[in-house]
């Protein structure tokens, strides 16, 4: 078994994409995923699962969530050991001790090339005091102002980096890990 955080985007925000987690983890569940948590209400997920590559977990569970809750969400999914690997990668190691919560990680549907993230460096440097860094894939973004006063939205994120991404502040992302830790402790109990 492995662990798994999988990530829907868009979901309960500004009442878009409503659903409850009770009913995700039941889905979930249903599809014989083991241990399923998840955090908050935003559609964050940890749970156990076979081994399966993670373009084929995502559209599974894309398809049960429209045919099942009449969800449209683009999923998102990273191996626990992945979800390490972005912890450790964090470029803003200041920002995540003093203000976690405008610490972003934008996890994306596909991996940016090098040239798109350059060019969202660029544009936001354009537009506000937000600052963009990428390591293995991942864009990390700190938004010093707040993410609701920005011009570096979502929209234009996605555009530049010509993908989905569904976004986590930094607090989120940490519990996230503990979980996953968690839950691959209690696998090797089992």
């Amino acid at each position: 078994m492995t662990t798994q955080i999988v990530l829907l985007r868009a979901v309960n925000v500004v009442g878009s994409g409503v659903v409850a987690m009770s009913a995700l983890r039941q889905l979930l569940s249903d599809l014989d995923f083991c241990d399923v948590r998840t955090v908050l209400q935003s559609g964050n997920v940890v749970l156990r699962c076979g081994p399966i590559r993670a373009a084929k977990l995502e559209a599974m569970i894309e398809l049960e969530l429209e045919r099942r809750l009449g969800l449209r969400a683009a999923v998102m999914a990273r191996s626990a050991r992945q979800w390490k690997q972005i912890v450790a990668g964090n470029p803003f190691i200041e920002e995540a001790k003093s203000d976690p919560s405008h610490l972003l990680v934008m996890v994306a549907k596909q991996k940016p090339a090098s040239e798109k993230i350059a060019a969202l460096q660029a544009l936001a440097a354009t537009r506000g005091p937000e600052i963009v860094r990428a390591c293995d894939g991942q864009v990390y973004v700190t938004f010093p102002a707040g993410v609701g006063r920005s011009k570096l939205t979502s929209a234009l994120i996605e555009k530049t980096l010509g993908t989905s991404v569904t976004a986590r502040n930094w607090n989120t992302v940490l519990k996230l890990a503990e979980l996953a830790v968690a839950a691959a402790q209690n696998s090797k109990i089992d």
